[in-house]
């Protein structure tokens, strides 16, 4: 029974109860998310000896994130996942219910504003996509996935999950037809012709007709996998963004097309289904907007009432 000390907390902590945790979420990006969170909480609870997996362990794992200057949203996904880890605990008889439920009300980590990311200029975004070396197999790949990102807005997971057979034609265009997105979500992502193009490139390059989209190209410019990971995504933008002195993740791509198709004019709403927001407010954080007073949507309106002899324009 769980509190235990730390030479047999530990090892049992990173096996059994870990597994279960990660079973118990069905989002990928949860189930992602939630590894990485044990994995750290566990490399720092053996850093030295601790009493057991007790609120007050828990406590200081809190306070050791806060100082380490993490952003307050970093910080409660690591928190929710130590909770998961003592309510599953909990459930497989491994931890009494008195210190599971203790360590379920420990608080959060305030938010203090809400971090607005990095977007890209038009300019900006047309130097990352012509970046990638087109002569070369992995170029091609790299030009199509930045595309991707960039031109659809998509998540850095959904497009490692990406298949062939999500590109379909609707309407007389090319559209991402019934990509689960976070939360379960189901949309469809129209996609412009540029993007197509480089899908088709890389697809006709390494002669793939079906199956995952991005894989993994190894040095000799052949396929090496079946698919290719997040983080394998992640480090891909770093190499291009740094050739081009950018300090951006692949989270600001999906930024990025939020706000140059607002710019575009594009209805927020339809940035909204693009993205796969469940809420329009989320969408506003995205494109740094607020609601202006000066020049309302009311304005727009192009009506004229008369009352009482008194024309409202």
């Amino acid at each position: 029974m769980l509190p235990v000390p730390v030479t047999t907390a530990a090892p049992f902590l990173s096996t059994i109860i870990r597994e279960m945790v990660l079973n118990s979420v069905r989002s990928e990006h949860s189930k992602r998310a939630y590894g990485e969170a044990l994995d750290c909480f566990l490399e720092w609870y053996t850093l030295e000896p601790r009493l057991g997996f007790l609120r007050a362990t828990v406590n200081g794992w809190r306070a050791a994130l806060e100082t380490s200057g993490l952003a307050a949203s970093t910080i409660n996904v690591r928190l929710a996942a130590v909770r998961k880890l003592a309510e599953e605990a909990s459930a497989a008889g491994f931890l009494d219910q008195a210190t599971a439920a203790s360590i379920a009300a420990t608080r959060s980590c305030p938010s203090r504003g809400v971090r607005t990311g990095n977007w890209l200029t038009r300019a900006q975004a047309e130097k990352l996509l012509s970046a990638p070396d087109g002569a070369t197999m992995k170029g091609l790949r790299d030009r199509a996935l930045l595309t991707v990102l960039l031109g659809c807005g998509l998540r850095r997971s959904e497009a490692a999950a990406l298949s062939l057979e999500h590109v379909q034609q609707r309407e007389g265009r090319w559209v991402i037809v019934d990509l689960k997105g976070k939360g379960g979500r189901v949309r469809s992502v129209p996609m412009p012709s540029w993007c197509k193009a480089a899908i088709d490139a890389w697809t006709a390059a390494a002669g793939m007709s079906a199956g995952t989209m991005f894989r993994p190209v190894n040095r000799g410019g052949r396929i090496a996998g079946k698919r290719i990971t997040p983080d394998a995504i992640h480090k891909t933008l770093q190499k291009y963004a740094a050739q081009l002195g950018l300090a951006i993740a692949p989270h600001d791509l999906r930024r990025s097309f939020a706000k140059l198709a607002h710019r575009g004019n594009a209805p927020i709403e339809q940035i909204q289904l693009s993205l796969g927001h469940a809420s329009i407010q989320t969408t506003e954080r995205y494109l740094g907007v607020r609601q202006d007073l000066a020049d309302a949507p009311c304005d727009h309106l192009g009506m004229r009432i008369g009352w009482k002899n008194h024309i409202y324009p």
